[in-house]
């Protein structure tokens, strides 16, 4: 591999890393190992720290690619809690409302699920990277800010529903670039006249590249030392 030509690899990003500690991480381990004081090295994709899963990253001349997989569609496994909403969407902030759930069943759910096929509005989180006045959204939010974000027109191509334990649905979504789960988890929970918030959150593939994939950061090493070792026999 040459990776100050430029390498794309796969990652399984950690729960409650942030997607620039594993760019870190590499890019720290892989100096070290090529005896270079700078190289290029950037991601395709952000995923909060409450988010695990498929991550792309990119060595050299290859960080030119990223916006080409940031555009590729994305599959996520995600697990909801119906009848609580969180001001993040998810459980990084505390539960601030209940809401009555005994009317909501299976058939409800697949239903209202089916709704949100295909072209959507959907409004990003206060708790976002989104950019209002130049400003990071979550920057203003943290602050105690109000934050307005206008809708943004999307694509979900899937949903499927993969367990139903109520008040707890598992669903699966294939979506395309910028749609926020957290905020997908909102809006189900408003469309079951309930509320809900993601309890766990999974990318699963992007493009055609799938978790069974990606490498783990604890694998850094071993990856890196084979290919220095073979960088150095030829």
């Amino acid at each position: 591999m040459d990776f100050i030509e430029g390498e794309i690899l796969y990652f399984n990003k950690p729960l409650r890393w942030t997607s620039f500690d594993l760019v870190n991480k590499f890019r720290y381990k892989l100096s070290r190992k090529l005896k270079v004081k700078k190289i290029k090295v950037g991601h395709a994709g952000t995923l909060d720290p409450l988010a695990t899963g498929v991550m792309i990253i990119c060595t050299g001349r290859a960080t030119k690619r990223i916006e080409e997989f940031q555009y590729q569609t994305k599959e996520y496994v995600a697990t909801l809690k119906l009848g609580e909403t969180t001001p993040s969407f998810d459980l990084e902030k505390e539960v601030d409302a209940v809401y009555p759930t005994e009317h909501i069943s299976r058939s409800m759910v697949e239903e209202v699920l089916t709704s949100f096929v295909g072209k959507i509005q959907q409004v990003p989180p206060v708790f976002s990277a989104c950019k209002v006045d130049g400003k990071r959204a979550y920057d203003l939010a943290r602050k105690g800010e109000e934050v307005e974000l206008k809708a943004k027109t999307l694509v979900i191509d899937e949903i499927e529903l993969l367990n139903c334990e109520l008040p707890v649905i598992k669903i699966r979504v294939v979506c395309s670039k910028g749609t926020y789960i957290r905020a997908l988890a909102r809006d189900i929970g408003v469309a079951l006249n309930s509320g809900a918030h993601l309890i766990a959150l999974e990318r699963t593939r992007i493009g055609d590249i799938t978790l069974d994939q990606c490498m783990n950061p604890e694998d850094i090493d071993a990856f890196l030392d084979n290919e220095v070792k073979i960088i150095n026999e030829n």
